[in-house]
């Protein structure tokens, strides 16, 4: 027979068998573990991302939450306003949470604006910050720090001393006045420049300069200037403007123009409590 004859047959594809490959141990172990990692990694993104959510709705509640009780505090303000005070206020809440300082009863810092406020039909510019102010204005506040702008016209409209007829004329750190007295039977008219100092319930009035006007007569007037510029202050007493405990810190004036500072400890600023005003005796 020949030699090819001899030769195997090819096998059919019906007995052909499969061979699987099988990877190596090391590949097998690093899969499985890549799986575990990916679950972790995908559950630590879902938390992150709830809580990204819940934190950007806490803000949006604040922001809301912030803005309602500002306007209920501004609202509560100017109904507790004295009488013959009128305006509108402008309320900024300070602190982190809103929400959180108003559940402990207590705003930590509140900034309140009232740039037209109207006292008697005078016009003034306030500004106040009011740190620890309880939220139901029946409790004191911790402390108040106070700034009222006027102009000259307000200043007079609201201020009256005895003996200054004129008003008040606001010049760079000065204030001027005039005024009258007799000297051996003739009036002396007097021009005071004076500066400015804050003393609790009152305004000092230190003359700093006097012009003296004896109407044509010829009489030495050194003793009157002597008088006016040695002589006490003049006090501007302001309690009777104010709410009772609160006090002058500062006063600076410029042309046309004074700034005064007000503090308080203890304040309430319910109705009744700003309504009662010191005395000037």
């Amino acid at each position: 027979m020949p030699e090819h004859e001899a030769s195997e047959a090819p096998k059919s594809p019906a007995d052909a068998q499969p061979t699987e490959v099988i990877p190596p141990v090391a590949d097998r172990t690093a899969s499985s573990t890549r799986r575990p990692l990916r679950r972790a990694a995908q559950i630590w993104i879902v938390i992150v991302a709830v809580l990204l959510a819940l934190v950007a709705l806490a803000v949006v509640a604040d922001v809301v939450a912030r803005n309602v009780a500002e306007q209920q505090v501004a609202e509560a303000i100017e109904a507790n306003l004295p009488d013959g005070v009128e305006g509108d206020v402008e309320v900024t809440i300070g602190g982190f949470s809103a929400i959180a300082q108003y559940l402990t009863g207590t705003m930590q810092r509140v900034e309140l604006d009232a740039p037209q406020l109207s006292v008697d039909g005078a016009p003034i510019d306030v500004s106040v910050v009011a740190e620890g102010l309880p939220v139901d204005f029946e409790s004191p506040v911790q402390s108040l720090r106070a700034t009222i702008a006027a102009d000259e016209t307000s200043v007079n409209q609201l201020v009256a001393v005895a003996g200054v007829e004129t008003g008040f004329t606001l010049g760079d750190g000065t204030v001027g006045y005039e005024g009258e007295l007799s000297m051996l039977g003739l009036p002396i008219s007097y021009q005071v420049t004076a500066t400015p100092t804050a003393a609790g319930d009152s305004v000092l009035l230190e003359p700093a300069g006097v012009e003296v006007a004896a109407g044509g007569a010829s009489i030495d007037v050194s003793g009157v200037i002597d008088r006016l510029l040695g002589g006490e202050p003049l006090a501007v007493c302001v309690a009777d403007r104010l709410p009772e405990g609160v006090q002058l810190d500062s006063i600076s004036v410029t042309p046309g123009t004074a700034v005064v500072g007000l503090d308080a400890d203890g304040l309430t600023l319910d109705a009744a409590s700003l309504e009662q005003t010191g005395s000037c005796r």
